[in-house]
């Protein structure tokens, strides 16, 4: 199973897409995912652990903190970076931060 297809099981009500290029281009290469809280979206961005072998030091570069900036303004929501393992998520308490993104962008 998938960590989105896991994420989508805990989290029933939210509508998760793969982000194209068709929702925007510029911002394609940062987000991989879409969650839809209504006509508010959250944004995922997944990395291999093995791009970053202590992902608790991963730090977004300055283009892809004004791509997550441009997306929270377009859509809404917040952008989390998910680290995964063989589909496995490894950051786990991103679950907490996604939980908390979803009540407020339904408030």
């Amino acid at each position: 199973m998938s960590f989105i297809t896991a994420l989508a099981n805990q989290f029933p009500v939210i509508n998760f897409e793969t982000f194209e290029a068709e929702h925007d281009a510029d911002l394609c290469s940062d987000i991989d995912y879409l969650g839809w809280v209504g006509k508010k979206a959250f944004g995922i961005q997944i990395k291999p652990v093995t791009a970053k072998a202590n992902f608790g030091n991963y730090s977004a570069t300055e283009r892809m903190r004004a791509s997550f900036d441009d997306f929270t303004k377009k859509y809404g929501g917040k952008v989390f970076i998910v680290f995964s393992i063989d589909d496995k998520l490894k950051n786990e308490d991103v679950i907490g931060q996604i939980a908390d993104e979803i009540k407020r962008l339904t408030t």
